[in-house]
């Protein structure tokens, strides 16, 4: 037991640059409280004792904010980081590795007491602050959900789900999580700015436009060149766009690239 509640320090400790001692983790953080409380509430549900199961996990929602039902599966070095308002159902399953946010509701969609109603997460997936994930579906090892998304669906190894509702990224070669790696570098709230499908989309639009004013400033010029009398005469258009004033780099610039 005591092993365990070293290794979550140490998860706490490696994820969160706000932690600057195990005591301070030990004393201070809800979500390893959390944690430790749910373990118990876990033991006395699979253990027939269904009410002091339910008491506990009660008493670990009043402490610490954190909403986890007993017959939860939770995994080895999860993090519920902040994790306020966190709310966590029945059949849900939390794989090793897992970090989760404040205001993160694993929850069920179904009515029918004994089924899988709840979603469940692979090793080391992200969920960011405010995700919904709906449902009885498995979310893929290395996985990150982003902030306020509402996931109703799978999610495959390494993509990023986000948007309402959510919209999944698949993972890039070498890059994602899901890929084997000497060294996983750990994505605070699951999001980065390449994650985001609107300013991957506005900055294809962006790169496409200004390679077509190129290519339009390059024709004008071949003209030119090839015919001066034309273009000094009346043929040709007084605004044609012989010189490029499309301000890419700018407008990447505002949509974050």
């Amino acid at each position: 037991m005591f092993a365990r509640i070293r290794s979550d320090i140490q998860c706490i400790l490696e994820r969160d640059p706000a932690a600057r001692s195990a005591w301070e983790v030990l004393t201070c953080y809800p979500g390893l409280h959390a944690v430790v409380l749910h373990r118990s509430a876990h033991w006395c549900w699979t253990h027939g004792f269904k009410w002091l199961g339910r008491f506990i996990s009660h008493m670990g929602r009043f402490f610490t904010g954190i909403e986890i039902h007993p017959g939860a599966v939770i995994g080895q070095r999860v993090f519920f980081d902040h994790a306020m308002g966190t709310v966590v159902g029945e059949t849900a399953v939390i794989g090793d590795g897992c970090t989760i946010y404040q205001g993160v509701t694993l929850g069920g969609t179904s009515l029918y007491k004994g089924a899988k109603r709840h979603p469940t997460l692979g090793r080391d997936v992200v969920v960011s602050a405010g995700a919904k994930v709906l449902g009885g579906f498995e979310v893929g090892d290395g996985a990150k959900i982003g902030s306020n998304a509402v996931v109703i669906k799978p999610v495959p190894a390494g993509a990023t789900a986000v948007g309402i509702p959510a919209r999944i990224i698949p993972s890039k070669e070498g890059v994602s999580a899901d890929v084997t790696q000497t060294e996983r570098k750990f994505t605070a709230y699951g999001i980065t700015q390449e994650d985001d499908p609107v300013s991957q989309a506005l900055r294809g639009l962006v790169d496409n436009a200004s390679s077509q004013e190129h290519q339009i400033a390059m024709l004008w010029k071949a003209i030119e060149q090839l015919s001066a009398r034309l273009a000094e005469s009346d043929c040709v258009p007084q605004d044609a766009a012989r010189q490029e004033c499309f301000e890419a780099d700018k407008l990447n610039e505002l949509i974050g690239k």
